[in-house]
Parts: C-alpha cells; sequence; structure tokens
C-alpha cells in the first residue's frame, strides 16, 4: 500500500483486513468477506454520491477481495471514475485496480484508454508516470495499438522529465516484446539512440534495454548506437566510484549499465577501428581492475565486480577478433578455476569452453588443463564436474588427446551416474576423432566397454566395428586384443558383442597361436552364451556359423550345439529360426558357396559417426563442445588426411576411417546466393545465358513438402516427371549439414545444370549457407549430390529458396523450392525432472514468453505418431512429467551463433473435441511464435 498523508489513512480497509485476518475458519472469512461485498454494492448502488476518498477505500477493499481469490464482477466503473481524479493517492488506486482486474477485453478499456490518453496530454510527471506504468502493467494488443505511435513522441520529447523518459522506455520495451509487429519504427529511432548520451544515467539504463531489444531485430536501424554504447562504457569504466555517486553500487560504478552497454554490443560486429580502439581500451581497463584487490570485503562488490568482468569476456568472445584480449580473458578465467566461490569456478568453465573453439585463445585455454583436471577430481558439485568434462572434450586436440582421454576414463570409474553415458559418448568421440594409432582406438573402446559397460551405447560398440572393419592393419590387433579381454571371468554383453563380431570376422588371423586356436576361440565365446541376453546370442550364432567357414576343423563342434534342443526348439523364434537355417547351410552347402554366403564383410561407407548423433541427444542445456572445428581443423580431416572423395554407384570407394566425422574439415565451400553479375565486357554472354532468367515461383505442392520435413530430416523434397530432388540433413548446435540430391528421371542429359540458394535480404543476416557446386552435366537417370553448409546466427522464421534452373532437350527448365531449413533444426533436447521443468515453466510465465494455439485437428489423433513428431521436432519427450498423462511435454535449448534460447512445450489434446492446445514458453516472443506455428501446423 502506498504511503499517504496523515488523515488519508482508510481506516475502514484497515478494519476489514484486520477482521479477515482474525478469522478462525475459512467459512468465517467467507462470511465477512459476502458481507463486505454486499455492503460496498449497497454504497455504489445508493442514491447518495460517493466522494472519492470513498471511492477509493471500497475500490481498495474490492481489490484486497480478488487478491484473496475471490472474483469480482462489480466496482469497475468506479474504479475508472477515479482515474479522472486530480488527488494522487485515488488515480493511483485506480490505475492499480485496472492493472490487475481489467480484462483487454472488456467494455470499458475504451474509456480507460481515453483516461491514459488525457494523462499522457496532462504533461503532469506524476500522473503520466501512473499511466505509462498501467499501459506497461497491463501490456496487451489492444494497449500496443492505441498508444505505441504515442509513447515515442513521449520519450523523444525535449520537454519530458527525467523519470518519465524512463518509464516510456521500458513501457515501449514492454509493448515490443507483446506487440512487435504494432510498434511502428520512424524517426524517433535515430533520436533514442542519443538518450545514450544523456546526463541521467536512470534513462540511459532505461534505454538501453529498450535499443538492445529493439536491435536484435532491426541491426541497420540503430547501428549508430555502437560508438554511443562505447563512448558511454568508457566513461563509466574510466570514472572514479565517487563521479557516479548516485549510481555506483559497492564500490563499482553503474553496473548495471555497464553490463547492458556490453550486451548491446554483442548485437553487433566488431565496430570500426576508431571506435575499435576505444573500446579495446574500455575492456582493457575492465580486465585490469579485475586484478585490482577489491576495495571491500562484502560479497555484493565482488558480485558486481564479476558481473561486468563476466559480461565483457562474452562481448571478447562475441568478437573474437582482439588476440591479446581474447588470450587475457582466458587468463582471467584461469585465475577463477580455483575460486573458494563455486558460481565463480562453473562460470569460469563455462566461458572457457567457448574461449576453446576460438583459434587465437585455443592453446591458452589448454595451458589450465592440469587445472581442470583438478577440478574434475575434486569438485564437490557435480554441475561443476559437468562443465569440467564439457572444457576438457572443447580443449582437445592431437596434442593432447590421449592424456585428456585417460583422465576422462580414470574419472569415468568414479563419475556421477547422470552424466556417466555423456561421457562414454564424448571419449568415444575423441578416441576416434585424434586416434593417429589405431591400436590404441581399441584399447580405449574396451577400456571403456570394462569400465561403464553399462552406460556404453549400440552407437558406441557399432562404430568400432565399422572402423575395425575398415582398416586392415589394426584387425589381428583387435582380435588379439578382444580375446584376451574375452577371458576375464565377468565380461560385459557389450564386451561379448564386441568380441563376437570381430572374432566372427577376424579370427583367422590370432588361429596360428596355439593359445588362440579355433577351438579355444569357440568355447571361449559359447562360455557366455547362456549369460547373454537374445540379441547378443543370435550374434554369437553367426559367429558360429562364419567359424564353420574360417575353420573347417570345428564344423562337428559347431554343429552339435546348433542341432541342439536348446537352439532348435528355443522359445525365441529369431534364435530358432537361425539355428535351423544355420545347420542347414552348414549341412548341404558346399565349401564354395559357405565361403560365398559368409565371405568377409565388405568395408562401410563412410558417414557421420553415429556416436555424435547419439551426443546430439544428450545434450544439456549447457554441454559445449567443439563448436567451430573449420576454425583449428582446416581445409584436413581430423588425422591429416585429405578429405575421401563420394562413392558411386558403381563402384564404391572405401574413404578412410579417419575422414573428419562432421565434415566440418572440408576446403572452405563456395557461398551459397545467385551467381554475381558480368562486367560489361560479358555483356554478349549474359544475353544468351541462362542464368540471366528470373527466379520461378515455387512449385506447386512444395509447400506441403516443406511442412512435411519440419518434423524429419530425409526424404524426398519435390518430384516431377523430369527431376527427383531429395535431403539428408544433419543438425548440431547452431551447425548443420544438408546433402541435396538431384536426380535425372529422364534418359537425356540435364544440361547447363545450376541449383542457387537464395536468401531475402531479411534472412541474410539471420543464416549462413555455404554451398559446394555440382556438375552442370547431369546424365540421363544419374543423381548427382550438393552439400550444403549451415549457420544459424540468430532465430529466423523465413525459409531460402532453392532455385534450379536447366535445359533439357533444348528447353530451359525453371523450378523453385522452399528449403526446410526451419529454426527447429536448432533444438538441442534437453532432459527435465518434473520439479525442473515446472520450476522453469513458471519462471517464463511472462506474457511476452507465451504463445498458446488452440487448434482442431487436421490428421488422426494418434498417440505414437504425436510422440514421435515432438520427438522428430527437436524438443526432448519428457515422459511422466504433466499430472494429465494425456498431455505431452518437452524441452530444448534453440542454438544459434549468438545466443541460446531455452523452450517449453506443452500439447494438450482433446480427443472429444478433435482438438489440441498447445502451449510454448521461450525467453525470446519470436521464437515462441515461430515454433508454435510450426509445430501446430504438424497436428
Amino acid at each position: 500500500m502506498p504511503a499517504v498523508s496523515k488523515g488519508d489513512g482508510m481506516r475502514g480497509l484497515a478494519v476489514f483486513i484486520s477482521d479477515i485476518r482474525n478469522c478462525k475458519s475459512k467459512e468465517a472469512e467467507i462470511k465477512r468477506i459476502n458481507k463486505e461485498l454486499a455492503n460496498i454494492r449497497s454504497k455504489f448502488k445508493g442514491d447518495k454520491a460517493l466522494d472519492g476518498y470513498s471511492k477509493k477505500k471500497y475500490v481498495c477493499k474490492l481489490l484486497f477481495i480478488f487478491l484473496l481469490g475471490h472474483d469480482i464482477d462489480f466496482g469497475h466503473m468506479e474504479a475508472v471514475n477515479l482515474l479522472s481524479s486530480n488527488r494522487y493517492t485515488e488515480k493511483q488506486i485506480g490505475y492499480l485496480f485496472i492493472s490487475v482486474l481489467v480484462n483487454s477485453n472488456s467494455e470499458l478499456i475504451r474509456l480507460i484508454n481515453n483516461a491514459i490518453k488525457n494523462d499522457l496530454a496532462s504533461r503532469n510527471p506524476t500522473f503520466m508516470g501512473l499511466a505509462l506504468h498501467c499501459i506497461a502493467s497491463v501490456g496487451s494488443r489492444e494497449m500496443a495499438e492505441a498508444f505505441a505511435g504515442e509513447i515515442p513522441k513521449v520519450l523523444v520529447a525535449g520537454d519530458t522529465m527525467d523519470s518519465v523518459k524512463q518509464s516510456a522506455a521500458l513501457c515501449l520495451l514492454r509493448l515490443y516484446r507483446t506487440s512487435s509487429d504494432l510498434v511502428p519504427m520512424g524517426d524517433w529511432t535515430s533520436r533514442v539512440v542519443h538518450l545514450l548520451n544523456d546526463q541521467h544515467l536512470g534513462v540511459v539504463t532505461a534505454a538501453t534495454s529498450l535499443i538492445t531489444t529493439l536491435a536484435q531485430k532491426n541491426p541497420e536501424e540503430f547501428k549508430t548506437s555502437v560508438s554511443l554504447a562505447v563512448s558511454r562504457l568508457s566513461r563509466i569504466v574510466t570514472s572514479a566510484s565517487t563521479d557516479l555517486q548516485d549510481y555506483t553500487y559497492y564500490f563499482v560504478p553503474a553496473p548495471w549499465l555497464s553490463v547492458k552497454l556490453l550486451r548491446l554490443l554483442q548485437c553487433y560486429p566488431p565496430p570500426d577501428p576508431a571506435v575499435r580502439g576505444r573500446l579495446t581500451e574500455c575492456l582493457e581497463t575492465i580486465l585490469n581492475k579485475a586484478q585490482e584487490p577489491p576495495k571491500s570485503k562484502k560479497v555484493q562488490h565482488s558480485n558486481a565486480k564479476n558481473a561486468v568482468l563476466f559480461e565483457a569476456i562474452s562481448l571478447i568472445i562475441h568478437h573474437d577478433s582482439e588476440p591479446n584480449l581474447l588470450v587475457r580473458a582466458c587468463n582471467q578465467l584461469g585465475q577463477f578455476l580455483q575460486h573458494r566461490e563455486t558460481n565463480l569456478r562453473y562460470l569460469a568453465l563455462e566461458s572457457m569452453c567457448t574461449l576453446a573453439s576460438s583459434e587465437f585463445s585455443h592453446e591458452a585455454v589448454k595451458t589450465h588443463i592440469e587445472t581442470v583436471i583438478n577440478a574434475l577430481k575434486t569438485e564437490r558439485d557435480v554441475s561443476v564436474r559437468q562443465r569440467a568434462v564439457d572444457l576438457l572434450y572443447a580443449m582437445c586436440d592431437r596434442s593432447n588427446a590421449p592424456q585428456i582421454v585417460a583422465e576422462m576414463l580414470s574419472y569415468l570409474e568414479t563419475a556421477d551416474y547422470s552424466i556417466r553415458e555423456e561421457i562414454v559418448l564424448k571419449v568415444a568421440i575423441l578416441a576416434e576423432k585424434y586416434a593417429v594409432d589405431y591400436t590404441w582406438y581399441v584399447d580405449t573402446i574396451l577400456n571403456l566397454i570394462r569400465i561403464a559397460g553399462d552406460y556404453v551405447s549400440e552407437e558406441v560398440w557399432y562404430r568400432v566395428i565399422q572402423i575395425v572393419i575398415n582398416r586392415d592393419d589394426v584387425q589381428g590387433y583387435a582380435a588379439k586384443t578382444v580375446f584376451e579381454a574375452l577371458q576375464a571371468p565377468a565380461c560385459h554383453e557389450n564386451l561379448v558383442k564386441v568380441g563376437g563380431y570381430i572374432l566372427g570376422e577376424f579370427g583367422n588371423l590370432i588361429a596360428g597361436d596355439p593359445r588362440s586356436s579355433p577351438l579355444i576361440q569357440f568355447n571361449l565365446l559359447h562360455s557366455k552364451f547362456h549369460l547373454c541376453s537374445v540379441p547378443t546370442r543370435a550374434l554369437l550364432l553367426s559367429t558360429y556359423i562364419k567359424f564353420v567357414n574360417l575353420f573347417p576343423e570345428v564344423k562337428p563342434t559347431i554343429q552339435d550345439v546348433l542341432r541342439s534342443d536348446s537352439q532348435l526348439r528355443n522359445a525365441d523364434v529369431e534364435l530358432q529360426q537361425r539355428a535351423v537355417e544355420y545347420l542347414r547351410l552348414s549341412t548341404v552347402a558346399s565349401t564354395d558357396i559357405l565361403a560365398t554366403v559368409l565371405e568377409e564383410m565388405p568395408p562401410f561407407p563412410e558417414r557421420e559417426s553415429s556416436i555424435l548423433a547419439k551426443l546430439k541427444k544428450k545434450k544439456g542445456p549447457s554441454t559445449v563442445t567443439d563448436l567451430e572445428d573449420t576454425k583449428r581443423e582446416r581445409s584436413v580431416d581430423v588425422n591429416g588426411g585429405p578429405e575421401p572423395a563420394p562413392a558411386s554407384t558403381s563402384a564404391m570407394s572405401t574413404p578412410s576411417p579417419s575422414a573428419d566425422l562432421l565434415g566440418l574439415g572440408a576446403a572452405p565451400p563456395a557461398p551459397a546466393g545467385p551467381p554475381p553479375s558480368s562486367g560489361s565486357g560479358g555483356l554478349l554472354v549474359d544475353v544468351f545465358s541462362d542464368s540471366a532468367s528470373a527466379v520461378a515461383p515455387l512449385a506447386p505442392g512444395s509447400e506441403d513438402n516443406f511442412a512435411r520435413f519440419v518434423c524429419k530430416n530425409n526424404g524426398v523434397l519435390f518430384e516431377n516427371q523430369l527431376l527427383q530432388i531429395g535431403l539428408k540433413s544433419e543438425f548440431r548446435q547452431n551447425l548443420g549439414r544438408m546433402f541435396i540430391f538431384y536426380g535425372n528421371k529422364t534418359s537425356t542429359q540435364f544440361l547447363n545444370f545450376t541449383p542457387t540458394l537464395i536468401c531475402s535480404d531479411d534472412l541474410q543476416p539471420h543464416l549462413n549457407l555455404q554451398t559446394k557446386p555440382v556438375d552442370p552435366t547431369v546424365e540421363g537417370g544419374a543423381q548427382v549430390q550438393q552439400v550444403v553448409n549451415i549457420e544459424c546466427v540468430s532465430d529466423f522464421t523465413e525459409a531460402p529458396v532453392l532455385s534450379i534452373q536447366f535445359r533439357y532437350g533444348g528447353t530451359f527448365q525453371n523450378v523453385s523450392v522452399q528449403l526446410p531449413i526451419t529454426l527447429n533444426k536448432f533444438f538441442q533436447p534437453t532432459e527435465m525432472a518434473s520439479q525442473d521443468f515446472f520450476q522453469r515453466w513458471k519462471q517464463l510465465s511472462n506474457p511476452q514468453q507465451e504463445v498458446q494455439n488452440i487448434f482442431k485437428a487436421k490428421h488422426p489423433m494418434d498417440t505414437e505418431v504425436t510422440k514421435a513428431k515432438i520427438i522428430g521436432f527437436g524438443s526432448a519427450l519428457l515422459e511422466e512429467v504433466d499430472p494429465n498423462p494425456a498431455n505431452f511435454v518437452g524441452a530444448g535449448i534453440i542454438h544459434t551463433k549468438t545466443t541460446q534460447i531455452g523452450c517449453l512445450l506443452r500439447l494438450e489434446p482433446n480427443l472429444q473435441a478433435q482438438m489440441y492446445r498447445l502451449t510454448l514458453r521461450t525467453s525470446k516472443e519470436a521464437v515462441s511464435q515461430r515454433l508454435c506455428e510450426l509445430l501446430s501446423a504438424q497436428f
């Protein structure tokens, strides 16, 4: 309750509140409230006109009753009447009641808007402040329609008082977050930038928040703010605490404003050299101040000081252009790694993960490897240990891979169960990626299975099989090693799988040693048979029939096993069928047929490691990987070999398993976009060139195909009688790679075949696309492949267009389709417990953070299909989180180059009405809106 002057205190309200508090039961409270409501209703309907004080008192009582949880269906008109009062306390209560109780669809909204307009036009700063606070509190679309054009005028008017400017800036920010399309960009935008030079730091702070939000969507409109922000930041960081006494917080000058200015600068690339020099001085000053002894021992001082420091480091990382600053930032973070404050250690590890991806600071990060390893072993907080694992993974390269992998394996034995699977995946990726000696790789994976076999997924042991089969030089060593590992009394089932597969293929390479003769190999594997699950037993039966081909001397022994009742009459159909078929094959087939049917497995075609795909699913909100390997692994694969040529369908080549798993080590591709126009010298050529043709309209049906790709990455995007376009894509955090397959369905050549990626002017700042050229001639019945590398810089709504031009039988053909690169492709799923989910759900409760859509089901409401679509959309499907088991909830993070945006979704189906209600909450309104549009169209 606001302070009021003596004699204006509402005694009746105080008595009523006291009565409510003294009630002994809920029934007594309701009885007292009903009595008061009847009294207030009679007063409002009575013949005697109420004065302002009485109206205020009764409206306050109604507001208190509402806050207790009771419905109020009268008194709104009296509250509106209070708005016309010239007394501050009465007007304040009127605005308070309206902010809390009046719905944006109320019939009174026109009267309220007129009262607000009168107060805005009154030039009374107190009344203007109340009106602006009310607009911001309601923040509805109707308020935005009514006042979005007026508030900017108040903000930039020369005679507006500082307190009103602050309120106006924050009010406009609220409306922009709620209804950005209703806030007009105009002349005021250039004038609001100059508020960064205002003498009143409160105005500057509010204006900085507004400009930062506006600049994220309209960077060109506000690019002049960069120099002004640098100038203001320079004045703050070079001033003594006494110079900004009103805005100094525990000896730190204007820390909140400093943080906001640094965040504003992160909306733009490094500025011009003149401004950059001044900004560099500011950042150096902040880093220098971090080294100074603290001026106070209180935690508020260190918190404020470190808030500015970490935001400055974020800006240094964002610009990624000043080697000296990056190294200094790394060294400063290195000091925090041993700080007694847990939160500082956590933040330091998290920031260093990002620094590790910069070519300038990667080596500096590596110098702290011993400290990070020590943190992994000694930290009490599991979240800090998680960040230490992430940092070790990010700083790993060929020079330190053996040490890091060994330390992670050592930690794995005592690691928390919640992070073991992710550590296993990271160790497997690092061992493969940086393996120079593949015997080390085999040893590492077998150690991994021994230490944490329960957490080794199928993807891990599949991958080791692929690599052993593809590399002749390691096959004998792998067979010998798994044979020795299987002799342990207790073997994990995953080790039995690997051993069965490798010995079945390459057991002959060690059969010459009496200690590993064919019969010994068979007996060793068969001793594990009865302990294994059905899939592993099936694999071992396949190994036995392979042994029949490799070692004819053990054929009778194996036939006896296959002939036994436990196999031929096995309750499991798969095992029974294998036993029958393998026994028959070993009995009737000749040696040549047996050798043909059971010949050695051919090399696997190289593709992205399935372990990486598994790690994508395990990504938590802060798991950082080597995001930009291209900066460190330039133009070569991870082991120094050239990029393998793509395999043809006629004669499949065998790429080296050491090829770059993500394809990020490829030579820099040509930038996407239309070909550059020729100069005047090429005019005659251009006249007859197909490339001069206009882009065709989107092909019929392409929009439906586009929608189908929202929840899947592979399939046919377009097809007509001439051409088929297929897609296969993969995404990791804010990076992606798309393979486009163009198939010629005719028997005639396509000539001058030119696919072009086109991004609109609005899309280009948000999405970077790079393509590799394709052969201009596509033979009849042939297929060509084009690779597109994708980087999401910031959130976007549009999709690029793929325009294909070619000549077929002398006729020029022009086809355009939308390429399904949508915001949800950069989703990383996040697993959350029920308590964490609803805690985060409540934190994202602001109206601008939530988008809800109620819609009719367009497809049959099948539970399993719905689950598959939500998972395909990119979020984690959280089981047993929602109290209603029929509802679906999901969580994930949208990764862009500039930021990470947490997202929670809730889908509530109504089978009787055949309708859905979809609710999305993110920290950014535009992202909520776009994700809601994309997902709603799937059901």
